[in-house]
């Protein structure tokens, strides 16, 4: 226990970002203030529930108030509204880190999406985890007492959000013996919130399924349940409503969007726990954090547990929800619960049951499934590089762009239902956007032969392609890596005819160019996979794609390490007419040479390797073809 010190009244400023964000909230008209009272209600079970969890260990904290609930009271006369919980508390250092500084909110990220989205805003605060400071829509002034459990001292933090705010040691009169209070000084537009009918349709509609019993309390009256903490996910489904599952939804993910997909079921036998996961239907802001944090509560007997263990592998942090485990011991350790071989089996079988559900959406509902896998789809594909076990079942629900697939998108099992004869491989080409994708050289062969080439346009996508061993004994194949292997497959009669070679002609050209271009190219040759273009770069055999070269380049903040090879195409009239000039025009045929190069990388969305050269030799050229 902590002595109680006299301290005087601390003044702060606010960090530069939260003082952005609170004028957002003071100064712009949202579509939807009640979002404010369901994240503080929110903030409070997330403290009563942490609170449960600690007295595991130390029971003491709890002391003799077993019962843990959010009590929500409003004074019309004096036109305040506030929340009160007798949660975990917290301390004058955690009031100012929690309340002060951007901490580790998404406060920037929601700064950025907030310009983006003009009066709709307000459906961004859950999502961005800055629940608190929506309290500033509705309040001219704030103030939060608070005692953390186990101490004695208590403390208060006021604000109006815009001149910064002040600490201070709180009086024991106004302190609650343990958890937090929050109370709001209603400004002139929010004076409804004072009033219980309006509390209890907010609660109804938002909160109804918090974890924790919230009570409102009337001035002078006797409390009355506005829900009753009742876990939602330990009831039978047949009691449940689908606008049930949404406000639960709303809870536990912070966001606003219809779930796309609710999975909810009890194990029963070796392991015994219930299951309630959702998946959203548009992207939560932190999708591609670096820490890739997954989002399911973890409950033991209803008892919280964390929100931080990892229920579900990475590739499927985008699913909310809680997983409700009957064997678990209740005193888990951090350790413990990493290495704990019933949280792996249970992990195991949601994984298992995740996917057979998203396979069974995308064969009941292909639109919606589509809507899933354009949200999510380059995070589920993570699983098909880390998780070579599932690689199996994630290719039955993975979907693809395809030089085919138009608008929509193509299954792996489509793709090898429409194979070519003589065809024994899944081409694709990596890109980094679907349009240069779409405009690359090395497609042209394939499309004059109507082969059908997989468009793999994110990153993920140069790392899995490349372990994977193939789909129904059909290897991948990157269309610019090795020889193209196209001659077995001929050109459809629909596709324009190409021009005659010289062969011997280009032959000596291909000899010429090796000795031009020197070590720039591992080799030069000549490519059935070009149609239109005179030349292409590829990668080698054995070679990384250049794609994946590319990638790993920026990563390491170097250059491409592996020389590429030239591919020129011996029915062009370009190539043709360079071939032409060889002893004629020694000059001109070597300008072009560099210029095939040249103009090869620039098609691969690079830079010659000598810009100023590659203009000189350009104006050269240019200056003999219009006889300047």
């Amino acid at each position: 226990m902590t002595d109680t010190i006299d301290r005087p009244t601390e003044t702060h400023a606010f960090q530069a970002e939260v003082s952005r964000l609170l004028h957002l909230m003071v100064h712009s008209v949202y579509s939807n203030r009640d979002i404010f009272l369901r994240e503080l209600v929110s903030n409070a079970a997330d403290a009563c529930e942490k609170l449960r969890y600690l007295s595991l260990e130390t029971p003491e904290l709890m002391g003799e108030d077993g019962e843990l609930a959010i009590t929500i009271a409003a004074d019309a006369d004096a036109e305040t509204l506030t929340i009160a919980d007798n949660g975990i508390g917290m301390t004058r250092d955690e009031l100012i880190e929690n309340l002060g500084t951007i901490a580790k909110s998404g406060t920037r990220a929601f700064l950025e999406a907030a310009g983006q989205a003009g009066g709709k805003a307000s459906n961004l605060i859950g999502q961005f985890g800055v629940g608190f400071y929506s309290a500033f829509m509705v309040a001219k002034r704030v103030v939060v007492t608070s005692r953390r459990a186990g101490h004695a001292e208590a403390w208060t933090w006021i604000s109006d959000g815009i001149n910064g705010y002040e600490v201070m040691p709180a009086a024991d009169e106004d302190a609650p013996a343990r958890g937090t209070v929050i109370r709001l000084e209603l400004n002139d537009e929010s004076l409804d919130y004072a009033k219980e009918e309006t509390v209890e349709r907010i609660v109804e509609t938002y909160s109804a399924h918090v974890p924790v019993p919230v009570r409102f309390v009337k001035l002078g009256e006797e409390a009355k349940a506005l829900s009753d903490g009742s876990a939602l996910w330990a009831k039978p489904k047949s009691e449940i409503t689908a606008e049930a599952y949404k406000e639960f939804y709303g809870n536990v993910s912070g966001q606003w969007d219809e779930p796309a997909m609710t999975v909810h079921y009890k194990a029963e036998g070796r392991h015994e726990y219930t299951v309630l996961l959702f998946t959203p239907s548009m992207k939560p802001f932190d999708l591609f954090d670096p820490a890739r944090k997954g989002h399911i509560k973890l409950y033991v007997r209803r008892v919280f547990i964390a929100d931080d263990v990892d229920l579900l592998p990475h590739w499927l942090r985008f699913v909310r929800g809680v997983v409700d485990s009957e064997d678990l011991p209740l005193n888990l350790s951090r350790e413990m619960l990493q290495h704990n071989p019933v949280l792996e089996a249970i992990r195991k079988a949601v994984t298992t049951r995740l996917l057979s559900e998203l396979a069974k959406l995308a064969e009941a509902d292909a639109e919606k499934f589509a809507g899933v896998w354009d949200a999510f789809g380059a995070v589920i594909k993570e699983g098909l590089y880390e998780d070579t076990d599932r690689r199996d079942e994630l290719f039955k629900i993975a979907r693809f762009k395809t030089t085919t697939s138009g608008e929509g998108t193509r299954r792996l099992s489509d793709y090898v239902a429409g194979l070519k004869d003589n065809q024994t491989k899944i081409y694709y080409l990596l890109a980094d956007d679907l349009a240069r994708a779409e405009a690359s050289p090395h497609l042209e062969g394939f499309k004059a032969r109507g082969i059908e080439v997989l468009l793999l346009t994110d990153p993920v996508d140069a790392f899995w392609v490349r372990t994977a061993l193939g789909y129904e004994g059909k290897p991948f194949q990157s269309v610019t890596q090795g020889a193209s292997d196209l001659d077995a497959i001929p050109v459809s009669e629909e596709a324009p005819k190409p021009e005659a070679s010289d062969a011997a002609g280009v032959a000596a050209l291909v000899e010429k160019l090796k000795g031009l271009l020197g070590d720039k190219v591992s080799d030069v040759r000549t490519s059935a996979r070009l149609a239109s273009s005179p030349a292409c770069l590829v990668a080698s055999e054995f070679g990384p794609d250049k794609q994946f070269e590319k990638l790993m380049a920026r990563h390491q903040g170097g250059a491409p390490f592996g020389r590429p090879v030239l591919e020129i195409n011996p029915t062009h009239h370009l190539v043709t007419a360079i071939a032409a000039k060889i002893g004629a025009d020694d000059t001109l045929v070597e300008d072009a040479g560099h210029l095939l190069l040249g103009q090869a990388k620039v098609a691969e969305g690079e830079a010659p390797d000598d810009p100023a050269d590659f203009g000189r030799r350009l104006a050269r050229v240019l200056e003999k073809a219009l006889g300047a």
